[in-house]
Formats: C-alpha cells, sequence, structure tokens
C-alpha cells in the first residue's frame, strides 16, 4: 500500500564521518552513511585482502578434519 502525503525534502543533509558531504533529494532530513567512495575499497586504491586460507585450516583443526 502507497502512504499517503509523502513530504519531499529537495535539500537533505548527507552526514559521512561527522561532516557534511552533499544534498540530495529524500525523504528524511538528514541521511548518515557510513561507508561512500572516499573509504570504499573499490574506488580507494587501499586495497584489503581477506586472508580466507588461515580460517579454513583453524576450521580444519578444530573439528579434526584432514585435507584428502
Amino acid at each position: 500500500m502507497i502512504k499517503k502525503k509523502i513530504k519531499w525534502i529537495s535539500n537533505s543533509i548527507v552526514i559521512f564521518n561527522g561532516k557534511i558531504l552533499c544534498l540530495v533529494g529524500s525523504t528524511k532530513p538528514k541521511l548518515k552513511i557510513d561507508i561512500c567512495l572516499l573509504n570504499h575499497p573499490f574506488y580507494s586504491k587501499n586495497k584489503v585482502i581477506s586472508n580466507s586460507e588461515g580460517r579454513v585450516e583453524k576450521f580444519m583443526t578444530k573439528y579434526k578434519l584432514t585435507n584428502n
């Protein structure tokens, strides 16, 4: 069911890291974001690589399994 009387705010503030990032249109006056293109691994040059091999080995030793 579609809500009636939705209030559109054309200058909503986008806040990132306690600072105003930009103004956008939204139904909320403030939008707090945790990640943006400034710190997203896809856009930044700092690539974070997950070491899943260590986790697999930890699992195998915990449950006493062998690689056959």
